[in-house]
C-alpha cells in the first residue's frame, strides 16, 4: 500500500474509533423497501423506544418526493410528506407505539424547524422514524444554510443523546452518515468515471459534507444488493479515503447500539436480506490508465449476525454453521455477465438480475472452488470482478435456517475490480 494512502487511513481510523463518545441512543438503519409486515424491524424499533404502550415516535417524512419524480421509490414515497407521515404513524401505532405523530417539517414548511410548538413535540418523543425519498430534502429542511443543525435537528440530537432511538429507511438511512454521503449513481458508471459532487444521470454522485453525523463508522448505502451497489460504494470509499463502507439491503435493518456488557458498540442485522461490510485498509490501486482496485475485503452478514467495529470481530448467529468441508457443489456457478444487477439489463419487473453479486459470492462459499468472477453487463470497457476465498484472511462461509428462511453469510471475501 502506498504510504500516503496508509497515512490517510490511519487518520480516518482514529476519527472513526467506535465506542468512544457514541451517544446513548440506538440507530436502526433500514436499506429501503421496508414492508409493513416486517415485524422483526418494527417490533425492535418499538422496544428500543420504550416498549409497547410506552414508545412515543416522531415521524419525519421531509425526504418524500412525488412518484412522478421517482418511479422506483415505491408506495411509501408516492404521496406528499404529510400523507406519508400519517401512514407511518398509524403503522407504528399498530405495532404498539402509544403515540406516533408526524413532525410537520417539509419543503413547504421549512420554517417549522424553528417553531417552538414543533420543538416541544420533538422533545416529547422517545424515538424518531425518518422516511425515504431524497436525502437532499432532509438537508434543506433540517439543516441551516451553513450545514449546521436547525433547532429541530438540535432537539433530535439532544433526544438521541438522552437515549432516544433513530430509525430510517432509504434516504432516511443515508442521511445518518457522518462522512461523505452517496446521493446517486450506478456501479458501472462509478467504476468507469469516478464520483462527482453534482448528480447527473447514472453517474456516481456524493455530498462531501456528509449527512447528520449519527453514523460515524464509514460510508453508508441503501437498496444495496437489489440494485448492485457494491461497485459504487467501493469506488467512493477509495476516492474519499474512507477505509470502511456498509451496504444495507432492502427490507433489512442494521442496528447500531452500545453493548454495556462488552463496553463497546455492536451492530446487528435484522430482517430478510443482509448487510455488506467492506474493508479497504489493505486495498491497492492498479497501475493502469483505467481505475482498478485490488484486495478489498467483503463480508456479508444476515439476520442475527453481529459486527463489533471497535475490535473488528464478527459474531455469526448461532443458527448458522460453517460451510467449510460441507460445501454442496464441487465448483462455483458459471461466471455471470451482470455482476452489478444493471438497470440496462431490464426485465418485466425492472433489473433482470437483482442481487446477482450476493448470488454469485454466496454460491462460491457453497462450492469447493477457491475463486470465481463476474463481469459488468456494460462494455467499453467491460469490468471484471474477481472473488477469491483467501487463506491469508481466513475467508469463511456460513449457512443456516432462521425463521423458516435459509440464509448464507460470509466473512472476508477478497474482491478485485478491474477493466477486462
Amino acid at each position: 500500500m502506498r504510504l500516503s494512502k496508509l497515512c490517510r487511513h490511519v487518520v480516518l481510523l482514529v476519527a472513526l474509533v467506535p465506542g468512544l463518545g457514541h451517544a446513548a441512543g440506538a440507530l436502526l438503519l433500514v436499506g429501503g423497501g421496508l414492508k409493513d409486515d416486517n415485524s422483526a424491524i418494527y417490533q425492535r424499533f418499538i422496544q428500543l423506544a420504550g416498549g409497547s404502550g410506552q414508545a412515543r415516535i416522531g415521524v419525519i417524512t421531509a425526504a418524500s418526493i412525488p412518484e412522478s419524480q421517482d418511479p422506483d421509490a415505491g408506495t411509501a414515497n408516492a404521496a406528499n410528506a404529510r400523507a406519508n407521515g400519517l401512514y407511518y404513524a398509524n403503522l407504528l401505532k399498530s405495532y404498539g407505539a402509544v403515540k406516533a405523530e408526524w413532525i410537520p417539517i417539509d419543503l413547504d414548511t421549512i420554517a417549522n424547524n424553528a417553531n417552538p410548538t414543533v420543538i416541544s413535540q420533538i422533545n416529547g418523543m422517545t424515538g424518531f422514524f425518518f422516511g425515504g425519498g431524497d436525502q437532499s430534502r432532509l438537508v434543506q429542511t433540517l439543516q441551516t444554510a451553513s450545514r449546521g443543525d436547525s433547532p429541530a435537528l438540535a432537539a433530535i440530537r439532544s433526544r438521541y443523546a438522552a437515549g432516544a432511538v433513530l430509525a430510517g429507511t432509504s434516504a432516511g438511512t443515508a442521511i445518518m452518515v457522518d462522512g461523505p454521503m452517496v446521493t446517486g449513481g450506478e456501479s458501472y458508471e462509478a467504476l468507469r468515471y469516478g464520483p462527482y459532487t453534482t448528480p447527473s444521470g447514472d453517474d456516481l454522485s456524493y455530498d462531501p459534507d456528509g449527512g447528520f453525523g449519527f453514523f460515524d463508522y464509514g460510508l453508508l448505502d441503501t437498496h444495496f444488493s437489489e440494485r448492485g451497489r457494491q461497485g459504487r460504494i467501493v469506488r467512493l470509499a477509495d476516492y474519499t479515503g474512507v477505509p470502511f463502507a456498509f451496504g444495507v439491503d432492502e427490507n433489512t435493518g442494521l442496528l447500531v447500539q452500545n453493548n454495556a456488557s462488552l463496553g463497546q458498540v455492536e451492530m446487528e442485522v435484522i430482517g430478510t436480506g443482509g448487510v455488506f461490510v467492506f474493508d479497504l485498509r489493505n486495498a491497492e490501486l492498479g497501475g493502469g490508465s483505467s481505475w482498478a482496485l485490488y484486495d478489498v475485503l467483503a463480508s456479508y452478514l444476515t439476520s442475527g449476525d453481529k459486527y463489533r467495529p471497535q475490535t473488528g470481530q464478527y459474531v455469526i448467529a448461532s443458527g448458522k454453521t460453517s460451510l467449510r468441508g460441507r460445501e454442496q457443489y464441487s465448483s462455483a456457478m458459471t461466471a455471470t455477465g451482470d455482476i452489478f444487477s444493471s438497470p440496462n439489463n431490464s426485465g418485466a419487473n425492472g433489473r433482470r438480475k437483482p442481487r446477482e453479486f450476493v448470488t454469485v459470492s454466496a454460491d462460491l462459499f457453497n462450492s469447493r472452488s477457491t475463486s470465481t468472477l463476474g463481469r459488468t453487463y456494460e462494455t467499453n470497457p467491460r469490468y471484471r470482478v474477481n472473488l477469491v476465498k483467501s487463506t491469508q484472511f481466513d475467508s469463511q462461509g456460513y449457512k443456516g435456517t432462521l425463521g423458516g428462511q435459509t440464509m448464507t453469510s460470509y466473512l472476508r471475501l477478497l474482491v478485485d475490480m478491474l477493466p477486462n
